[in-house]
């Protein structure tokens, strides 16, 4: 659960909340894989 909007109606505190559901394993390897990728062309760039 996560919680997205906290705020106050009739003196009671009101909470909105989210499900969120964690990612798989293999979806968190490509996604470092990714972000690697990106941060090494960045890297290239920036020295060119």
């Amino acid at each position: 659960l996560i919680p997205l909007k906290v705020y106050f109606k009739g003196g009671k505190v009101k909470i909105t909340l989210a499900l969120a559901k964690g990612k798989r394993k293999y979806d968190k390897r490509e996604t470092i894989r990714r972000r690697d990728e990106k941060r090494e062309l960045d890297r290239e760039r920036k020295n060119y």
